[in-house]
């Protein structure tokens, strides 16, 4: 007699269901660049998605509480002279964002906390050294105002924001970049290209750390690193145009820990790794469906959990920072998928559980959205280790109803004053429970943050004066 083993994971039953349309974004033209970027950003206070324009790039910054129809005369981010490739949101300052365009320029622009009032054209920053399009932007993880650039002149900038100076010049490629990953400190860059090899680099002296031979496919493949020891997943295409995804080792790239044929399709698969559930959520350009895997450090390192599946293609999909998820509703992630027609669906991927607790097991700590170092201390070459934050913080038990609006990141509450919560402590003025207080200090860290986050972009507009008045002088 045989028995059928069933291999055990908290994840095997997750789940995708997609909100209510009025919940997602309409009567958005959506880019139709052939480049393959997943064209939009997400963070915890705004979705940003780049747009079909004419006479220029241009693209739009949505609060995310502005759902529903899009006006046609919403403000857009209209400063580049050519067509825009890619965007992407700072991850420790929700009001940056970085875009790359066809202009062959490199964008760094402020958002308001509401969102724009009106087009905006005068970007905070410009980096200008590419010598053709861009197609790549990516922050880096931990220090500050560290920018990387990737473009058709196979360069890749390492550019410091604060002094608008590129930092390093990696001229290591022959072809075009297709994907460019940092590792989870920020010490190694992965790179996928034409010439179809995998590179492992240093970005602080450019130097190769290895190099193997990709996926043999002539299609664009990605690439993200998926453990702290920096294993690396990639997607790629056989020689057969089967799509394949690939389990390496970044010590060891001569051949591949792992390679498995997912299917026949001819839509580019976007990767999106959540180190905190070890799941990897596959996105095809083109396709309805939604794959997610689950990623292990020994072998066979990857198990196929399930699918989300959808009749409408998918342009793109932006992913919502941990965050920013429904914490009481077991959300491990939440994507927002493009419509080739104009609309942005938000997809909610859900654990199931029926206990009304605070689920430990499946919200372990959290990277914080903070940076670890300056632009000169990552340059002196220190060593960036992420803050971490418990989830728990945010959750609230017994509040689980049948519609559930995200729960509000702890880090970024909405404004109140803090006079007033200690006002309302106590006859004393001051704290009387454990509740006040964790409120109190919540409340104290939030305007610690927002006022180190102004103060960033001050620093910024200093050194550019500065700089201006040196040149006239």
């Amino acid at each position: 007699m045989s028995f059928r083993v069933v291999r055990q994971s908290k994840y095997r039953h997750v789940f995708g269901k997609a909100e209510k349309r009025e919940n997602g974004y309409d009567g958005i033209k959506i880019s139709r660049n052939a480049w393959d970027s997943s064209m939009c950003s997400v963070n915890t206070k705004f979705v940003a998605v780049v747009l079909e324009a004419q006479g220029g790039g241009a693209f739009m910054v949505i609060p995310l509480e502005s759902t529903g129809r899009v006006d046609l005369n919403f403000p857009k981010v209209c400063g580049h002279t050519s067509t825009v490739l890619d965007i992407q949101f700072c991850p420790y300052n929700d009001n940056l964002i970085a875009s790359g365009s066809e202009d062959c320029l490199v964008k760094v622009w402020e958002i308001p906390d509401g969102g724009l009032g009106e087009n905006l054209s005068e970007s905070l920053v410009d980096l200008e050294g590419h010598q053709r399009r861009v197609g790549i932007v990516e922050w880096h993880p931990l220090a500050e105002n560290i920018l990387l650039s990737a473009g058709f002149d196979y360069q890749i900038f390492i550019w410091n924001i604060g002094t608008m100076e590129a930092i390093r010049q990696i001229d290591l490629h022959t072809d075009t970049i297709y994907c460019v990953a940092w590792n989870f400190d920020g010490s190694l860059l992965a790179t996928t290209s034409k010439d179809k090899k995998i590179r492992v680099i240093d970005p602080l002296t450019g130097d190769l750390k290895g190099e193997g031979k990709g996926h043999e496919g002539s299609k664009s493949s990605q690439i993200v690193f998926t453990s702290a020891s920096n294993m690396l997943y990639t997607t790629g295409f056989s020689r057969m145009s089967e799509r394949q995804y690939a389990i390496w080792d970044s010590n060891s790239l001569d051949k591949p820990k792992k390679l498995e044929m997912i299917d026949t399709g001819s839509g580019v698969l976007f990767p999106r790794y959540d180190p905190d559930t070890n799941v990897m959520f596959v996105a095809g350009k083109g396709d309805g469906n939604i794959r997610y895997f689950e990623i292990e450090e020994k072998a066979p390192y990857c198990h196929f959990l399930t699918e989300y599946g959808s009749n409408a293609p998918q342009r793109g999909v932006g992913w919502l920072p941990k965050m920013g998820c429904d914490i009481n509703g077991c959300e491990i992630a939440r994507g927002f998928k493009l419509h080739p027609k104009g609309f942005i669906e938000v997809i909610g991927f859900t654990v199931p559980r029926k206990s009304t607790m605070f689920q430990d097991d499946i919200f372990p700590p959290t990277r914080e959205p903070v940076f670890v170092a300056t632009a000169d201390e990552w340059i002196g070459g220190k060593k960036c280790v992420a803050k971490m934050y418990n989830l728990k913080d945010g959750f609230k038990a017994n509040s689980r109803t049948a519609t559930k609006p995200a729960v509000k990141p702890q880090m970024a509450p909405k404004k109140f004053s803090a006079g007033g919560a200690v006002k309302a402590a106590g006859a004393g003025g001051a704290p009387t429970d454990l509740g006040q207080l964790t409120s109190a200090w919540h409340t104290h860290t939030a305007e610690i943050k927002e006022l180190k986050t102004k103060l960033a972009t001050v620093e910024i507009k200093l050194t550019q004066y500065k700089k201006a008045l040196e040149s006239k002088n």
